[in-house]
């Protein structure tokens, strides 16, 4: 006797159009005990300024470079980076290897950027100001190095809290600009480019629209941006910031649209810290054109937020044995996450 399908209730599966991919979601899952793992719940720094902290102003690095005494935002080229800026020459003895064992040399710039002087805040304690300034060299970093001949992709993220493997909770982000054009880019710039052609209209602009008529999964909205958690969405409390018009890039940005994109931001994180109360933890990351020679209408700016918590501040979800085998899995539903967002607060717990 089969029974009456239910998303709340029975396993299924999600199609992501951005990568061609589909995620398993089992709803009855978050009822199971939990015996696993137990992290400690990311707690913010308290001093506005450590002496041992490589990124704050005026103190030395872990190169014996010396920061300037800065106010507001700070960049600088990362003094570890993955990506070295000189040019390698090919090994010509490479073809040789046969098309199994392909590789090739990769050219680009890693950076730092320091959201703020201030050691004890993070993006949701920041002002929709301080953070506006932020959004603004973002702008700046993405046309500067996407105006280099050598650099096709500049890719804009953060990794906040040691859960996901940042090591400085110096309220920091990075920019990694390179010569290719990263994997993951690329398949979600196959599945744009193709919907364009067929539709004339963006992927996301049109998956938007519906997202804004059903107001389900919608967490936030302004004049220019919504956030809300992807129909597809793979992590527990992951979320897209997706802007209304189909911009293809920060570039196409307006001042109010860089003032709004900011209110976002704040707004977003915010609701992540009221959850549980802590200091939430997450990735995130902006995708936009490349800086390629394409025109890429195809699209459309939007960035992601990937947070690892699963029921509490000390449970993470964790990517392992099916997830890496098969194909991406979670517990709660999409619509269950999104109606807990909802509900938690823009005002900032700490200020209660």
């Amino acid at each position: 006797m089969s029974t009456s399908f239910n998303s709340k209730n029975h396993p299924h599966r999600r199609f992501n159009p951005l990568l061609d991919e589909w995620v398993l979601v089992s709803p009855q899952r978050a009822k199971r005990p939990w015996q696993g793992q137990q992290e400690e719940p990311l707690i913010s720094a308290q001093n506005q300024y450590d002496p041992k902290c490589y990124l704050c102003p005026g103190n030395s690095r872990a190169n014996e470079t010396q920061n300037p005494r800065y106010e507001g935002v700070y960049v600088f080229d990362n003094d570890f980076g993955a990506l070295l800026k000189g040019e390698i020459a090919p090994d010509k003895t490479e073809g040789e290897l046969g098309e199994l064992f392909k590789m090739e040399p990769e050219r680009g710039i890693n950076r730092v950027i320091c959201f703020s002087h201030d050691h004890s805040l993070t993006l949701p304690e920041m002002s929709v100001e301080a953070i506006t300034k932020v959004v603004s060299v973002w702008k700046d970093e993405y046309q500067s190095l996407g105006k280099l001949d050598y650099i096709n992709h500049v890719q804009i993220f953060e990794n906040k809290g040691s859960v996901m493997g940042c090591s400085n909770p110096h309220p920091h982000g990075q920019i990694w600009a390179q010569a290719s054009i990263p994997s993951q880019v690329v398949r979600t710039q196959q599945n744009l480019k193709k919907y364009y052609y067929q539709h004339g209209t963006t992927l996301l602009y049109d998956y938007l629209q519906k997202e804004i008529e059903s107001k389900e999964r919608i967490v936030l909205e302004n004049k220019a941006f919504v956030a809300l958690v992807p129909f597809w969405a793979t992590w527990p409390y992951e979320t897209m910031i997706i802007s209304k018009k189909p911009l293809n890039s920060l570039l196409a940005f307006s001042d109010e649209d860089q003032v709004l994109f900011a209110q976002m931001l704040k707004d977003l994180t915010t609701k992540y810290d009221n959850i549980f109360s802590i200091s939430f933890p997450y990735s995130a990351g902006i995708h936009q054109a490349p800086t390629d020679s394409e025109s890429h209408e195809e699209w459309h700016f939007h960035m992601h937020f990937y947070p690892p918590l699963l029921r509490s501040a000390s449970v993470k979800k964790f990517m392992v044995g099916y997830e890496m085998l098969a194909e991406a899995q979670r517990d709660i539903t999409p619509e269950q996450s999104a109606e807990i967002l909802k509900k938690s607060s823009t005002i900032h717990y700490k200020n209660k």
